[in-house]
């Protein structure tokens, strides 16, 4: 990266390594877990409780295997069953037990076993009116209290049944009597007092009993009843205030080393399963897509290939999969005369010329471009002005490998070869630099002949000739009448490689080695030595010529003044010993396409067969095809009003907090349908005249700031271009004054290669902005705008808003339902030279609507 400069290089180098399908499978380290979401604190007992088994442990004297565990949520009193076996027929009657001691809960919590997930206990669920609860997959710690409690229960049982370990089930009552009596470090009480509103009669008041030989008290039912409630009472509230505490207090520990994450429906993960060989392993496997988020740390899965086709899981189990997004290169074949393919040498064409011309100026064209038949012609010249030369890194040299060659491409290799050689653009070689040859289909089926100079381009010294701005080159034409372009003949190969270079562009094919006489196409720099030639040989003609690389362009106002532009422009070609191909060559027009544009009369409007991409463009579905529709229709913004508030919901997909694969609303199919249905509608706009003063048109809305810049021709205001953006977050906060001071300032400042140094006209339908010079003493910000102003001049006009439609359009969030649902209605044609968008009366910009308006009234005859 010494010579070239890649934005983001490091944002993309780290993304590749992070997408890296092993390292994301087998990366040590975990991903952060997420905060601790508290549970609900229930306040009346056995309303919620939660049950699991533990075993299968040792066959106890009884047949006893298992341990049914059941825990109040409530109160934390334990109950546990030993059971002989774990069927649901054994697991319900055992409930019902338990449920006609302590009453019946009203939810159950429960992990996904099959015994537990049964029809039987569905069912039973069902008669009892009881909600069943599931703890996620792999996620134990959703049913943390009662797994808690199994590690307790089996610590106690590993202590008491060393000598007989065939009686752990009689040992299980006392166990558990132990564990009501004994208080709950959360709730601060025992759950048998919790439960009961006392304490119970245990061994240690036993005791105490015979060492104080105390009497027991009598107490009347009533005063007990009271009583009881009271400290029921007491107890529950206290035993909630030490639970909230207890769980805040978990919470900050637990949450030191967590991090929120969230995920997105049609987000693709990693889930940390059991190995398939080791339950005791663990290993990421997917990627699984996301349905949908049921809960603050829960998510639903769908799997592929598994037994269930989707299944809930814990946050915690989950890791977002970084997707290499496919690098598909799509070499775009290059216009035959920038590149090494040539076409029949002894076909010349026949020049385009203008059809809006008269006969006799169809003959004066004609009698000037036979005196350059020499320059129109299709084969390539050698000019002597300039040659390329590759500068590399000294000591360093590119052998690249050989790429084996499908047999059946052999012919069209060497019939491309030999075509070159007759032409004298290459020669066989005996360099020591080799690099590989690429063959890339064109449409017709056939291929094109490339060289892939990549890595002789990595050690190149770059060249940073400026190229020119298109809106630059478009603007220039101005109010040209007569426009012809040139297209040169092979233009890569008629500037000569310097000897030091020649060896620099050995390719190897399997008919030999071979290097270029001439600049070959795909060279790093290729592109500016090209451009340079070009700026100086139509130096001396750049007030009517005009190049981008080897497009050329003349314009005149006269028909006088456009031949002898073209005659100048031919003999300084001829000079230079440069070659225009004439079947692309068009003369004496009046429209003509020019660098994706449609530009002649004083308009520009958009190439049909570009704009024709953008109508066939289906809707995208990945956050990379987004940015290509945005791209395409992005170039084509200057014709489109309020492009940023319409293209809104489409820029908001190529966020990088939204997934690759984008969530489709309805509302960005209408953004979609309104760009699409604005670029075929044919947009025009007229060409600047920078002899005129120019008028800016601002506004603002809560959305977005617009712009349009015009001017009067024949009282009318015709639109030169359209701005607009959205505004940013902070943006929206600011005053209404401050947005249409922003919406100003923001105007100006772009426009500034149109406005600096000339007088202009600043029309706002804000009335207060009028005082612009007065009121930047009362606010700062308005101040700082005002003092980045102060290199132009202009004068502010207050246009109300009911008169003000034009720049309103372009800043008022016009729903993009509304303008796609327009579609098959609004209209726009040009009348008397001007852009007429309109839908209704009522709706928005009737672009020099007026005087035809008054005209045609004036000539009813009515």
């Amino acid at each position: 990266m010494q010579r070239f400069f890649w934005p983001g290089i490091y944002k993309e180098v780290r993304d590749f390594c992070e997408s890296c399908p092993e390292c994301q499978r087998t990366a040590q380290g975990g991903v952060p877990k997420a905060p601790l979401v508290p549970l609900p604190v229930v306040e009346v007992p056995f309303d919620r409780v939660a049950l699991d088994l533990v075993g299968p442990l040792e066959r106890s004297r009884r047949g006893h295997q298992y341990i049914l565990v059941i825990i109040d949520y409530a109160t934390r009193y334990p109950e546990a069953v030993p059971l002989k076996n774990t069927l649901a027929a054994t697991l319900a009657r055992e409930l019902v037990q338990v449920f006609s001691r302590v009453g019946l809960p009203r939810e159950i919590l429960t992990d996904q076993g099959t015994n537990v997930t049964s029809k039987l206990m569905a069912e039973l669920c069902r008669l009892l009116n009881i909600k069943t609860l599931r703890t996620s997959v792999y996620h134990p710690q959703t049913d943390g209290l009662v797994e808690r409690f199994n590690k307790t229960l089996k610590s106690m049982l590993r202590r008491f049944v060393e000598l007989d370990p065939k009686d752990w089930d009689l040992l299980l009552p006392a166990l558990l009597f132990a564990v009501r009596e004994v208080p709950q470090a959360s709730t601060g009480f025992s759950p048998f007092e919790l439960l009961y509103g006392r304490q119970p009669r245990g061994i240690l008041d036993l005791l105490r009993e015979n060492w104080e030989e105390q009497d027991s008290r009598v107490t009347g039912t009533v005063p007990y009843i009271l009583d009881l409630q009271r400290r029921l009472r007491t107890v529950g509230e206290l035993a909630r205030e030490n639970l909230l505490q207890a769980q805040n207090k978990q919470a900050q520990y637990y949450d030191r080393g967590a991090k929120p994450r969230t995920f997105q429906p049609g987000d693709r993960v990693l889930l940390l399963l059991p190995a398939p060989d080791s339950k005791l392993l663990a290993k990421w496997q997917g990627p699984f897509e996301v349905l949908r988020q049921v809960g603050p740390v829960d998510y639903e899965i769908k799997l592929s290939g598994k037994r269930k086709d989707k299944q809930i899981y814990h946050v915690n189990l989950l890791k977002k999969w970084n997707a290499r997004e496919g690098m598909l290169i799509t070499l775009q074949p290059p216009e035959p005369e920038l590149g090494p393919w040539g076409g029949d040498l002894k076909a010349e064409g026949t020049a385009h010329i203008g059809a809006e011309l008269t006969e006799e100026q169809q003959k004066e064209l004609n009698s000037l471009l036979r005196d350059f038949d020499q320059v129109l012609t299709t084969q390539p010249g050698k000019t002597p002005l300039m040659s390329h030369h590759i500068a590399t890194t000294p000591g360093k040299k590119i052998r690249d490998h050989i790429r084996p060659l499908p047999r059946k491409m052999w012919r069209p290799v060497q019939e491309e070869l030999q075509r070159m050689l007759q032409m004298g653009v290459i020669r066989e070689s005996k360099s020591e630099w080799r690099s590989p040859i690429v063959l890339v289909p064109k449409p017709d089926g056939t291929i094109r002949f490339c060289i892939d100079f990549r890595k002789i381009n990595a050690i190149s010294r770059f060249d940073a000739y400026p190229m020119p701005r298109v809106n630059e080159l478009l603007e220039r034409l101005g109010k040209a009448h007569y426009i012809s372009t040139l297209d040169l003949t092979k233009g890569y190969w008629q500037i000569p490689l310097t000897p030091a270079s020649e060896s620099k562009t050995a390719f190897a094919t399997p008919f030999g080695l071979f290097q270029f006489n001439t600049m070959p196409f795909g060279l790093n720099g290729a592109a500016a030595t090209f451009q340079r030639l070009m700026d100086r040989v139509l130096q001396e003609h750049r007030e009517y010529a005009a190049a981008y690389i080897d497009d050329i362009v003349i314009f005149s106002e006269t028909w006088t003044e456009h031949l002898r532009h073209l005659k100048a422009v031919l003999g300084a070609l001829a000079t230079a010993k440069l070659m225009a191909n004439p079947s692309k060559c068009h003369f004496g027009q009046r429209e003509v396409s020019y660098l994706g544009y449609r530009v002649g009369r004083g308009r520009i409007k958009p190439q049909v067969d570009k704009v024709q991409a953008l109508r066939d463009y289906k809707a995208p579905t990945t956050k990379r095809q987004v940015r290509q529709f945005l791209g395409l229709a992005g170039y084509y913004r200057r014709f489109i009003p309020n492009f940023a508030t319409i293209a809104a919901p489409l820029t908001d997909l190529t966020q990088n907090t939204r997934p690759q694969r984008v969530q489709w609303t309805s509302q960005c199919e209408n953004a979609f349908r309104a760009l699409k249905y604005q670029l075929t509608q044919s947009p025009v706009l007229h060409q600047p005249d920078f002899t005129k003063p120019f008028v800016v048109q601002t506004d603002a809305s809560d959305r977005g700031i617009g712009a349009v810049l015009s001017q009067e021709q024949e009282g009318e205001e015709h639109p030169i271009l359209y701005l607009s953006r959205k505004l940013l977050p902070r943006e929206q906060q600011y005053a209404t004054i401050e947005k249409v001071a922003l919406a100003a300032k923001w105007a100006i400042e772009t426009l500034r290669y149109y406005l600096l140094g000339g007088t202009f006209t600043l029309v706002t339908d804000h009335a207060p902005l009028r005082w612009l010079q007065t009121m930047k003493e009362t606010n700062p910000r308005i101040m700082r705008w005002y003092l980045a102003l102060q290199p132009y001049k202009f004068e502010v006009c207050h246009r109300p808003g009911k008169a003000h439609n034009n720049a309103d359009f372009f800043s008022r969030s016009i729903g993009t339902n509304e303008l796609a649902g327009r579609a098959g209605v609004l209209e726009k044609g040009v009348s008397d030279g001007a852009l007429l968008p309109h839908t209704n009366i009522d709706g928005v910009a009737l672009w020099g609507v007026r005087q035809p308006t008054l005209r045609h009234c004036g000539a009813c005859s009515v």
